[in-house]
């Protein structure tokens, strides 16, 4: 598994396609499926999918396991969410510590974690 992360539009993309020569079988996290995120080989807006799920009521504190489990060589893209001014509703402030802890177990579990600023990528974390 791999994880990148970063700031909105900062080039994870880019930076992910051109670094771990992934070119096709993306899908994107604002609109994918269940079970597509267990068959494709990388997972744009990974946050926004976070989002998605607990907006329906369902379940993600697992996720983070099932993914590795079913799709150990995932690249997983999503932006970093927690920095700032904390959210006044309470489902925001849910979803940005949910956010934090999974990106956390992601990290964990990913034999690479990059962080892209600007384009540019740095490993924080290579096994």
């Amino acid at each position: 598994m791999k994880l990148v992360i970063g700031g909105a539009f900062q080039g994870k993309y880019y930076y992910a396609r051109k670094t771990f020569n992934i070119q096709d079988g993306w899908v994107d996290g604002n609109t994918c499926s269940w079970d597509e995120i267990f068959e494709c080989r990388g997972l744009l807006h990974f946050h926004d999918y976070v989002r998605r799920r607990m907006q329906a009521g369902k379940e993600v504190d697992g996720l983070a396991g099932e993914l590795l489990e079913k799709n150990p060589d995932i690249c997983i893209l999503t932006n970093e969410v927690g920095y700032g001014v904390v959210p006044m509703e309470a489902f925001d402030r849910k979803y940005r510590e949910t956010m934090g802890r999974l990106c956390e177990k992601l990290a964990a579990q990913s034999g690479e974690v990059h962080r892209v600023i600007c384009g540019i990528g740095t490993v924080i974390k290579h096994a």
